[in-house]
């Protein structure tokens, strides 16, 4: 039976999804009341050969990537079955699912769409707060105090609006976890009272700088539960701030478009900034996604920076009064040392972290990483914005086994070396078929094939350009610009990209494009389906990703997103009675049975975000569940998934239009009236079983 929607009353029409203007505000400098930073008249593939190719030639190029797919998978890794054949598998199987409870990881009662001011969770599960913005982490930090908060005291204690999680193994301890977290952005109106956000204090601006960065925290779990606690002044407990130390890596390491007044060599930089998700490598390292770095930086005035979102203004937050370094005019490379992928090992904190200019430059959602079956990391990443593109890197050096130090310092190298690719899409369906309506088309899927096309390699020797009239410098500092050149795919904002350890197969998050096909903007297109997109959709790729030479791949869109009574809406085939609605699909992770759990971030139904995992493959395969959601103005991130527990992060609660430090409207996590504060919630079941089982 369909889980009905409440009715709410809900204005989306003037920002992004469901999210708060004071949202748009602070974390992402109202990207979307910009113009669009991609100007590129790129066409969409389809468009040029639909034309001239028939629908079987396209599907039977798609075919040979597939069969190669399962030809060269890892002896580890099951070779994922054609893609276009599972949705018809699904239908038929559509009387003994009902039948069942459930792909086994998802056995549980759904959570109804809600707007309550909590954590919503299953029936037969418990919570509990892990740990809250302000608390004490490091030797000396003071205990959390709103009224009286230093950047001394902030820089000792979690940081602000936890986004990406992970939770990585401590040897020798048992029932203990090293808990990472990104630290996105702040937002100064919910933190300070009486904040003038025309003349913040230089109390304020270093407090702020303070709560951004990444928190390592150690964790410790109840024997008798899954509840998490963290552990004060552990060795391993650490933060990195917006002013910390940050060695720059790989080919553009002391490229002149690197180099400021204050770091002449081009190597060094303070602070990371609006890191949004991430991912975890095989070799224990985290990596950090550098977002929505744009809005901290005043008075840019050239081309390059307009394609990067840069202002010509003043900020929000006004930085620019207090270091120099934010003021374009004054600093002009400065941002080119922002947008990169943060390398930390958590296991070390005496260790800079590192950014990996060898993946390139642009609005990082995060980066995954699998190995291929040599070796070598294969990572993928996503460009937030509007109409641009999702990278794979390839590296050339093959990771070592062991815990020496030496073998340690071989594995913190290998994302400095490889080949940047950017992904080029073709649709199988004549440009027609697709009306922006969301209307599948006459061969019942939205699906095609592409390739990866190299942008730049970068090797121990040097780096070269595979980019016409562009240095290899200019490539990995001014990615988007490389992918416009070759005519990359504009996609509808994709955010976390993921392989599936069982399948091989590889799941974008494209969480919305309300300008798609609006004006001059790209209209729709086979992998972009919709006009005014306010719901996003999920894109399924089929590659020999556990290959160095991977270069072609298959893709179909696996969910297209939205309440499943409209028409516009897809599951995988799966029937649409018989799932939860979603809306705005943003980080995703995997549980041990390889469904999909899937965060969202501005639901544009009028119910809060949440959490929600679906079976990807097997008759169950579309199958979708909503597991939480989250309390008032608050987005799903994280999330970790776990045997025993899922761990998610509960981002900007109370973050409502006309809310205050001093008028709070959300009363999670502290009670009513009490200052609300982004933190992590495990959960897990009450009779200590798996979770879905």
């Amino acid at each position: 039976m369909r889980i009905q929607l409440p009715i709410v009353s809900v204005n989306n029409d003037s920002h992004h999804g469901g999210r708060a203007a004071l949202t748009c505000r602070f974390r992402c400098g109202d990207a979307c009341f910009h113009e669009v930073p991609n100007t590129t008249t790129n066409p969409y593939v389809g468009d040029v050969i639909a034309d001239a190719l028939s629908r079987r030639t396209v599907m039977r190029a798609a075919a040979v990537v597939t069969a190669a797919t399962a030809v060269g998978a890892s002896a580890t890794v099951a070779a994922p079955k054609a893609s276009a054949a599972e949705p018809a598998a699904a239908t038929a199987a559509t009387s003994t699912r009902h039948a069942s409870r459930g792909a086994r990881g998802l056995r549980f009662e759904p959570v109804a769409p809600n707007t309550a001011d909590t954590v919503t969770i299953p029936d037969g599960y418990a919570q509990n707060v892990v740990i809250r913005w302000g608390e004490p982490i490091l030797r000396g930090a003071p205990a959390f105090d709103p009224e009286n908060q230093t950047a001394e005291s902030q820089s000792k204690q979690f940081g602000y609006n936890n986004d990406f999680l992970a939770l990585l193994p401590l040897p020798g301890e048992r029932h203990r976890q090293v808990l990472v977290a990104n630290h996105e952005y702040t937002d100064e109106v919910l933190m300070f009272r009486g904040y003038d956000a025309a003349n913040p204090t230089k109390q304020q601006v270093e407090v702020a700088w303070a709560a951004h960065g990444l928190s390592a925290v150690v964790v410790e779990e109840d024997r008798r539960s899954g509840k998490l606690t963290p552990v004060p002044r552990h060795p391993l407990n650490r933060r990195v701030t917006a002013t910390s130390e940050f060695k720059v890596t790989g080919p553009a390491a002391g490229s002149d478009l690197l180099k400021t007044s204050a770091d002449p060599t081009g190597t060094k930089v303070l602070g990371t900034l609006n890191n949004c998700s991430g991912g975890v490598t095989p070799w224990g390292t985290t990596l950090h996604g550098e977002e929505n770095f744009n809005q901290y930086f005043a008075n840019a005035t050239r081309a390059t920076d307009k394609r990067y979102g840069l202002g010509t203004g003043a900020t929000e937050r006004k930085w620019e009064r207090f270091d120099k370094r934010f003021d374009v005019a004054q600093e002009p490379n400065e941002p080119h040392r922002f947008g990169f992928v943060v390398e930390l090992d958590p296991y070390d904190p005496t260790a800079k972290p590192r950014k990996r200019t060898a993946l390139g430059r642009f609005k990082h959602e995060g980066a995954t990483v699998r190995l291929t079956d040599d070796g070598r990391p294969v990572v993928y990443s996503g460009d937030d914005e509007r109409f641009d593109y999702f990278y794979k890197f390839i590296g050339s050096k093959r990771m070592k086994k062991g815990s020496s130090r030496a073998v340690r310092e071989h594995n913190l190298s290998l994302l400095d070396e490889g080949t940047l690719y950017v992904a080029k899409l073709t649709g199988d369906s004549p440009a027609i078929e697709i009306d922006g309506s969301g209307k599948l088309p006459a061969d019942g899927e939205f699906d095609g094939s592409g390739e990866w096309i190299p942008l730049a390699t970068a090797t121990a020797k040097g780096a070269v350009s595979h980019v016409e009239g562009m240095t290899a410098d200019e490539v990995f500092v001014f990615t988007r610009l490389a992918g416009d050149k070759v005519g990359a795919t504009k996609m509808d904002r994709p955010e976390d990209i993921e392989p599936n350890p069982h399948t091989g197969k590889v799941y974008v998050a494209l969480t919305n494009n309300s300008n798609r096909g609006v004006g001059a903007n790209a209209k729709a297109d086979e992998a972009n389906p919709r006009n005014a997109n306010k719901h996003g959709q999920i894109l399924e790729l089929t590659e020999r990703w556990n290959r160095a030479d991977s270069k072609k791949f298959a893709w179909t869109l696996f969910l297209v997103a939205g309440d499943p009574g409209d028409p516009a809406t897809y599951f995988a085939g799966f029937p649409k009675d018989d799932v939860s609605p979603i809306s705005c699909p943003d980080n995703v992770a995997f549980d041990s049975y390889g469904n999909l759990w899937i965060s969202t971030d501005g639901n544009a139904l009028g119910n809060h975000d949440g959490l929600f995992g679906v079976a990807t493959r097997g008759d169950r395969r579309g199958e979708l569940k909503q597991f939480l959601t989250m309390p008032n103005g608050a987005e799903t991130c994280g999330p970790v998934i776990q045997d025993r527990r899922v761990l998610v992060a509960v981002q900007h609660p109370g973050e409502i239009d006309g809310a205050t430090a001093e008028k709070p409207l959300s009363a999670w996590p502290d009670g009513a009236g009490k200052i609300n504060r982004p933190a992590v919630v495990a959960v897990w079941r009450k009779d200590g079983c798996d979770i879905g089982v």
